[in-house]
């Protein structure tokens, strides 16, 4: 190898691996969403149901 060449590869390599990645701040490597979809028929109370299911 000649002194070319190691040059060559040098800046090859240093345009390739000489800067870090962009820094990722914490709040966007969060993703929040509920579990389960929210479902509004599940989520009412209905007292005459409650009370057929429960208290006979």
């Amino acid at each position: 190898m000649t002194h070319e060449e190691t040059s060559t590869d040098a800046v090859l390599r240093k345009a390739r691996f000489g800067a870090l990645p962009e820094r990722i701040r914490p709040e966007e490597m969060i993703e929040t969403r509920p579990a389960v979809p929210h479902d509004p028929d599940r989520d009412t109370y209905d007292p005459d149901e409650f009370a057929v299911r429960y208290g006979l």
